[in-house]
């Protein structure tokens, strides 16, 4: 209660004194967006890749809003929860943000929304994917993805393809959880079995036991949820322990096929069959422009981490175009049932859930031209979170 009264008497001194700057000093001063990431550490991969899509935009847009200068202000919170809740209490009173973004997972993210709500700054959750987030606060939309998106889009596809009897893996946090959940109940309604569930630790995990007892079950297929970040040393383990050979086959939510690591993975992933929302490898013009351009800029692939981070700066742009650089409610409300065409395909900002519509793909990793891509070659159109349906 300490803590919430604190926030708000803060906010509230923040709020008169926003009141009492004449309004052609406000027009003339730079609007400030935080955005909070694991820039160290082992989901460093996350902040880097969203920054890279940050960047992009500003480039693309000369970093201004409505004629109005944008200054970016990236902080690093080492996937701490306490530190991004501090770091945002401190962007919002001190900076003066107009919104808060990033969020590298859904600890963070969760650690944030009160202070959101306090000080009602909108908050655009560039990454983090347990369905549960935008329900934390009113102030709270997403541009990444959630887990019950992913699960549900390959346990539609498994069971009419030759997979009846799966093992789940999955990383014990939120988004894991939602993952074996909704693709077990999905999976069963569709005549599957499921022999195991498995869990391993969000940090440091060592999959090797795990794998053993997966090779000992023998099923189908082994389902798996892990962070960005962790799928690479996954795949090497998964090759070391013999899985592959042993006509185990391997179905995924397309964090663990990271087109940031695929390179480092090897001819293992070949042929892994996985659901996700964004492949650099889609077809469409306006994503070859954006890896061509985020690729010059950055000097590696843009994966669905980049994209969340680059659509999210669009959301927040748009909706300031709308409010003439104004935040709190009216930002928000700018931002609600925003739909545009993103290198991922059309995305929707649904206005009761606050958070985002879109295709979800089935794709498998294949080589092209000696690099390892996820090869989209099915899809769900326009899929909401089937963790909000009722």
């Amino acid at each position: 209660m300490t803590h919430r009264r604190h926030v708000l008497q803060l906010a509230a001194a923040l709020a008169l004194g926003a009141a009492m700057l004449p309004a052609a000093q406000a027009q003339s001063e730079p609007i400030k967006i935080g955005v909070i990431l694991p820039m160290t550490g082992q989901q460093a991969s996350t902040g880097k890749q969203i920054e890279g899509g940050i960047k992009l935009w500003q480039q693309q847009t000369g970093g201004k809003i409505g004629g109005r200068k944008v200054e970016v202000i990236i902080k690093d919170d080492g996937t701490v929860p306490d530190q991004t809740r501090r770091l945002a209490q401190e962007l919002v009173v001190n900076d003066k943000v107009v919104a808060l973004a990033g969020f590298g997972i859904t600890p963070s993210a969760l650690a944030t929304a009160p202070i959101a709500t306090q000080s009602k700054t909108p908050m655009v959750v560039m990454a983090a994917a347990t369905s549960a987030i935008t329900e934390a606060s009113p102030f709270v939309t997403r541009t990444s993805f959630t887990l019950p998106q992913a699960a549900v889009a390959i346990a539609e596809w498994a069971p009419k393809n030759g997979i009846k009897k799966v093992v789940t893996l999955v990383a014990d946090y939120g988004p894991g959880n939602d993952a074996e959940k909704f693709f077990a109940d999905r999976f069963k309604l569709n005549g599957g079995q499921v022999l195991e569930q498995l869990r391993t630790p969000l940090r440091s995990p060592d999959f090797a036991p795990v794998l053993q007892k997966v090779r000992d079950t023998k099923p189908d297929a082994l389902f798996v949820f892990l962070p960005s970040g962790q799928g690479a040393q996954f795949m090497k383990q998964f090759a070391e322990r013999g899985l592959d050979k042993a006509g185990i086959r391997l179905i995924a939510t397309g964090d663990v096929t990271d087109d940031d690591q695929l390179a480092d993975m090897g001819d293992v992933a070949l042929g892994v069959v996985n659901s996700h929302h964004y492949s650099a490898a889609h077809p469409s013009p306006a994503n070859k422009k954006f890896v061509a351009e985020f690729e010059a800029l950055n000097k590696f692939r843009p994966n669905f981490m980049a994209v969340g981070g680059y659509d999210g700066m669009r959301l927040i742009a748009k909706g300031l175009e709308q409010t003439k650089g104004a935040g709190g409610q009216a930002l928000m409300d700018a931002m609600k049932g925003q739909t545009f065409e993103s290198p991922r395909g059309n995305i929707l900002i649904d206005a009761q859930t606050r958070d985002i519509v879109q295709d979800m793909y089935i794709r498998k990793v294949e080589k092209k031209d000696g690099q390892l891509w996820n090869i989209e070659f099915d899809v769900i159109k326009q899929m909401k979170d089937p963790g909000k349906s009722k």
